[in-house]
């Protein structure tokens, strides 16, 4: 299987990464009520992720984001329409646009389900260390085993089990 998730040990620079990349997104979002949150496995000290940066951006309407896709683009980012057919309310952007990415950035509305469960399992994982080995052990088993398509399904009830607990 040739198209499979790539899963390495915890960057202590990926904090780092996203400081600067938030700057760069607060500046696209100045002017505005948005709030960017590191999420996803990166941000979890000690937790083995893919390695790119997961960044949410919180806005209070989605418009507040659409307005401004032309800035994201001149900041080297690339818009993926196509995956609102699957998440029409998200809109999303990987950067760079060509070659292994580095960020992905979905922009939800503040206090969405989407928000709400992304930085709840963050913070789970944060505060669990026992939790946040499981994932790290099953995100390996199945880069192994799994395709890139099947890999976030894969993932979907161990993450549901730790929502499911509060």
């Amino acid at each position: 299987m040739t198209d499979r998730v790539t899963v390495v040990p915890y960057d202590p620079d990926w904090p780092h990464r996203f400081d600067e990349e938030r700057r760069a997104l607060a500046a696209v979002f100045a002017g505005g009520d948005a709030v960017i949150e590191h999420v996803g496995s990166t941000a979890v000290p000690g937790l083995g992720a893919k390695p790119i940066i997961d960044i949410m951006v919180g806005v209070p309407a989605l418009v507040d984001v659409e307005d401004r896709i032309p800035a994201l683009e001149s900041a080297g980012y690339e818009y993926v329409p196509e995956y609102e057919q699957q998440l029409p309310d998200r809109r999303y952007f990987r950067k760079p646009r060509h070659g292994s990415r580095a960020f992905h950035v979905h922009c939800v509305v503040t206090g969405s389900d989407f928000w709400i469960r992304h930085l709840a399992f963050r913070d789970h994982l944060r505060t669990h260390p026992q939790s946040a080995a499981a994932y790290y052990a099953l995100k390996r088993e199945l880069a192994m085993r799994v395709s890139k398509g099947e890999y976030t399904e894969a993932k979907s009830p161990f993450i549901a089990s730790v929502l499911a607990r509060g």
